[in-house]
């Protein structure tokens, strides 16, 4: 019967009392996914990481070695096993989907609880406020960072700075007054407002100035480009409002 040598590496990585390297064991858990017998050589003083570093001039680790070789750190080792490395600066919808699935989850099974049926009027309304309540959260995590890239676009902002740093909690009030069902003429006013001036800002700075800004609409850290998104965001909370206003009464489920 024919024996194979197991897969060998070495893995040098910092394990300190006061460190432990995130990407050393993301490191360790992708060779070993990838069927590799690890030799984890854990650099446990800060002397051991400079001499460990000095003495094959790297400025980082984690380091990873196979058959001799130095594969180099955590991305130049994800590159080694033919995957792709994320791009922090890339454009992406994933927090916005990621968002908007939780509100339908959220709000689905709320509806389950208070009715025992999914596909109800109610569910809906909530997913539109529960979406506003998240959308907002993000916003109110950096309120500074939102209103800087709030204001590339934004034409009342633009006007009025301190709108940019209103915004945040105005979208979050509309949210939770429509989940309670609570001082529906404030959260009707409030949505409508904010919502016509933000649709009306992002269609002028995407659709018709053609501008390539990133969007706001889920914090100011976001990498998620100006467009749909936000567009559906604005759109939405102006239909809520509408929808609240011209509902038949006791309509629900």
């Amino acid at each position: 019967m024919a024996t194979y040598a197991a897969k060998r590496a070495e893995l040098h990585r910092m394990a300190t009392a006061e460190h432990t390297c995130p990407f050393g064991l993301k490191a360790l858990d992708l060779l070993k996914r990838e069927g590799y017998e690890v030799d984890d050589h854990q650099l446990t003083t800060r002397e051991e990481a400079d001499a460990f570093k000095a003495k094959h001039n790297v400025d980082t680790t984690p380091q990873t070695f196979i058959d001799g070789q130095r594969i180099g750190g955590y991305d130049d080792l994800v590159r080694f096993f033919g995957r792709e490395v994320k791009d922090k600066d890339a454009v992406t919808y994933k927090p916005v989907i990621a968002l908007f699935a939780m509100a339908a989850l959220m709000a689905l099974a709320a509806s389950w609880a208070a009715f025992g049926n999914l596909a109800t009027v109610q569910a809906a309304e909530w997913f539109i406020a529960i979406a506003m309540c998240l959308l907002a959260l993000q916003k109110l995590k950096d309120v500074e960072g939102f209103a800087t890239m709030f204001l590339n676009y934004d034409l009342l902002a633009q006007r009025w700075v301190r709108y940019a740093y209103v915004y945040p909690f105005a979208e979050a009030l509309a949210g939770v007054l429509m989940i309670a069902g609570a001082l529906m003429w404030l959260s009707i006013s409030v949505a409508l407002f904010i919502g016509g001036v933000g649709a009306v800002s992002v269609f002028k700075a995407v659709y018709v100035d053609k501008r390539e800004l990133k969007c706001a609409c889920v914090g100011g850290d976001s990498n998620v480009p100006l467009g749909f998104v936000s567009l559906t965001e604005d759109l939405m909370m102006v239909a809520m409002a509408i929808w609240m206003i011209f509902k038949p009464m006791g309509l629900a489920h």
